[in-house]
């Protein structure tokens, strides 16, 4: 369209107007006689005037599509469609023209990086298809090997060496990100922040056949060693490694549908991980290519979304994210390798909290392993691994566990019924078991906000199981043991202690309930939920949680005892029996040494932030929108439907987090003796070997965890240990103000403390 010049009208007459009507053009001419143009400018200027504010006039065939298409056309922001001047509609690149090595390379290169982006979140637009090559790759969409080529219609005309090499690359490029995109989709996750899936209606080779693209390859890789001639050989080598890791990559994803032999599925992903550092040391021979990758082909997409920029990461980025990528792809297979039920929850909870989190192609991988098809790893029903996490918690070597139940068929047989009130016990349970694994599989808000909802489920399991605790009582003739509770305040009026049943399948949902608990509150810490002068009160409500489950493991404990007891007395207990008893007892002591420690730092480090606050080291921002009730009320909220542990009360909780009645010197003495108690028990705990541990090929991982533990224990105590000097300098008359004027806090991010689950306050000395 040509510029009008501002000295003529629109229909190309000259102006009479004067300099001042330019800034205030009037209307247009119309040069048709059959249109006749009113002013109304000011009539909608005073029917407007009559409209209160917030009121709306709109047509009825005008839509709210078209609304904010009339407000986007010709913004640069927000028009695709918009060119600035002299610029084309369409790329200007030529997708026919030679090209060297070392831009092949350069161009590979950049779509490594672009994969990466897309493997972080970011949308197909942003990333690859924003390749002229793959656009002329994909647009018309190929249906066979042939048709799927930079250059249409090319018939027998001989392929161009470095094409070829690039055609495979983007061949085995494709079909990688579908086999990615459909994992993703088929799995548990959250497209506004894990992933975006959508395709913006290009086929990432849908139709065309893993095997073909794989021979595309192999023939890349051949045609480079036949020209180790014209080009040097550490090219060569370097163009072939790419299509080295490509064809490994469709290797690991064909493999991974198998969900059998870890060692066997691990070769391809230890075969990437190989490469990946030759592949890196190799980038700089690479020519970057920026005008094969352009936004423009962002206005072919059906997409509503304006342009946005090209996602690029550095190499270096790149390099590390795709290392670990390989590394968790090999670590993930080791979950295949079942060995109990609690070293499969211990091992996806330790990849699950790695720094950096796994990409969520390996986290949806994670759960295709242990959920597809509904059979857990590939080879385990359902109903073997609960009946294997009961024996292990609650029932060893039980009755109520023997499949010998399911084949009795007379009704009024005890086993008849037992079986029956078992499987609708497993019916109820499954699920909520389940959904744990699920869970800890998302990214961590997304844990957190899930198992919010999911201590809820778990309140309704134990219910039920109570009932059904007690139509067994009946079954198994089962006689209630003396037994006293912590909470128990006096013993019956007889003198005797009171009298209880085990309940183990109410015990092992309660069991699970207050672990959700603790984890939703732990996790609060890790996600910085909680505000600096919020610590003392949810580490002392984490105490209040591990003192609860340890007290509780002890019930279990107690009845797992007698039981063996008994049956040793009735000379039942089997080796096989005696080994799952051991097997419990095992990982009931492992359980309460891991709640003993929890409550014990959690108490000192609850203590250690009491002080600061009387001190004057941790101070509460000014909020006049809320008061310390209405917080406590938001941070309990996952817990308030809960009635068992009964929530404290906000004073009950205030006054156990302030400890008004204890002075200063005290709080930090009770500090002292917790710490060092925790000291002890992570110390014990760091000598486990993986079996006492139930830590089966995530022992490092755990190990690592736990060490970083004991060291924001040590962390902790020289806090306490530096608190005390200065207030054991105080002169008599001197008080907390004047300690707390020789001090200086600083309260770290998680990602800055030894363990993102305790938040360790940095206390020293003012100079």
């Amino acid at each position: 369209m040509s510029q009008t010049n501002p000295s003529q009208d629109i229909i190309g007459q000259p102006s009479n107007r004067s300099s001042s009507d330019l800034d205030d053009p009037a209307p247009p001419m119309i040069s048709n006689d059959g249109v006749v143009a009113i002013d109304i400018t000011q009539k909608f200027l005073s029917a407007a005037a009559t409209l209160e504010p917030g009121d709306l006039i709109k047509d009825g065939y005008f839509t709210l599509f078209e609304a904010v298409g009339a407000l986007e056309i010709m913004d640069p922001k927000m028009d695709s469609g918009c060119l600035a001047p002299g610029e084309s509609l369409d790329e200007d690149y030529d997708v026919t023209r030679p090209l060297s090595p070392s831009e092949v390379l350069g161009i590979i290169d950049q779509l490594l990086c672009l994969e990466l982006a897309w493997n972080l979140g970011y949308p197909l637009s942003q990333t690859l298809l924003t390749n002229v090559y793959i656009e002329a790759m994909l647009m018309p969409s190929p249906v066979t090997i042939g048709e799927a080529d930079f250059i249409r219609n090319r018939k027998h005309e001989p392929r161009d060496p470095m094409f070829a090499v690039l055609r495979a690359y983007c061949l085995g490029l494709l079909k990688c990100c579908f086999y990615v995109n459909e994992r993703i989709k088929f799995e548990h996750y959250y497209e506004e922040e894990d992933f975006v899936t959508n395709t913006y209606h290009r086929s990432l080779l849908d139709d065309i056949d893993r095997e073909e693209i794989r021979e595309e390859i192999m023939a890349a890789r051949r045609l480079l060693h036949s020209l180790r001639q014209d080009i040097s050989g550490e090219m060569a080598d370097a163009l072939g490694f790419r299509l080295e890791l490509r064809a490994a990559f469709l290797r690991a994803i064909e493999l991974s549908d198998l969900r059998s032999n870890p060692e066997s599925l691990s070769l391809p992903w230890s075969q990437m991980k190989a490469v990946w550092d030759t592949i890196n040391k190799s980038r700089h021979l690479g020519t970057p290519v920026p005008e094969a990758f352009s936004t423009k082909i962002q206005r072919k997409l059906a997409s509503t979304m304006p342009p946005r920029p090209i996602v690029q990461p550095s190499f270096e980025e790149t390099y590390e994210q795709f290392k670990k990528l390989f590394a968790d792809g090999i670590d993930v297979l080791k979950v295949l390798n079942y060995v109990d039920s609690q070293s499969l929850l211990n091992f996806v909870l330790t990849f699950q909290a790695q720094k950096p989190q796994p990409l969520v192609y390996i986290r949806t991988l994670l759960q295709s392993f242990l959920f597809k098809d509904m059979i857990v790893l590939g080879h385990l029903s359902i109903r073997q691994v609960v009946d294997d996490d009961l024996a292990i918690v609650v029932l060893p070597a039980s009755r109520l566990l023997d499949p010998a139940n399911d084949i009795v068929e007379a009704i009024h047989d005890p086993r008849f019924a037992i079986a029956h009130q078992m499987e609708q016990f497993r019916l109820r349970a499954a699920q909520s078991y389940l959904d744990i694994f699920r869970a800890f599989c998302q990214n961590r808000c997304r844990v957190r906000r899930t198992l919010c909802h999911s201590i809820q489920d778990w309140e309704t399991v134990q219910v039920d199981a109570e009932e059904i605790d007690t139509l067994l009582q009946h079954q198994l003739e089962e006689k209630p043991m003396p037994y006293q509770t912590p909470l128990t305040s006096t013993p019956t009026s007889s003198g005797s202690e009171p009298l209880a049943y085990a309940l183990p399948l109410s015990s092992w949902a309660y069991l699970y309930k207050l672990r959700l608990m603790e984890w939703i509150v732990q996790l609060g810490f890790e996600l910085e939920t909680y505000q600096p002068d919020e610590l003392a009160g949810m580490y002392w409500y984490l105490s209040h949680l591990a003192k609860t489950r340890a007290q509780h493991v002890e019930r279990i404990k107690v009845f797992t005892v007698q039981c063996m007891n008994e049956q040793r007395t009735n000379s039942t207990l089997t080796a096989a029996g005696e080994a799952q008893f051991t097997r419990s007892l095992e990982y009931l002591r492992v359980t309460i040494l891991d709640a003993a420690v929890t409550w014990e730092l959690a108490d000192s480090l609850c203590c250690l932030y009491t002080v600061l606050q009387r001190l004057r080291l941790v101070v509460a921002p000014p909020r006049p929108y809320s008061t310390d009730e209405l917080r406590y009320d938001i941070r309990m909220k996952p817990f308030a439907a809960i009635g068992l542990p009964e929530l404290p009360s906000f004073d009950s909780f205030s006054r156990a987090t302030a400890q008004p009645e204890s002075a200063t010197a005290d709080l930090l003495e009770y500090a002292g003796r917790a710490v060092a108690g925790a000291r002890k028990g992570y110390e014990v705990l760091a000598k486990l070997n993986e079996g006492d541990a139930f830590t089966a090929h995530s022992h490092a991982r755990w190990l690592a965890g736990t060490k970083n533990c004991l060291k924001s224990v040590i962390a902790v105590n020289i806090a306490i240990s530096t608190v005390r000097k200065v207030m054991g300098g105080l002169g008599r008359g001197e008080g907390d103000a004047e300690a707390g004027a020789r001090l200086k806090t600083e309260v770290p991010r998680p990602d800055k403390c030894y363990h993102d689950w305790w938040i360790v306050p940095k206390v020293s000395e003012k100079k």
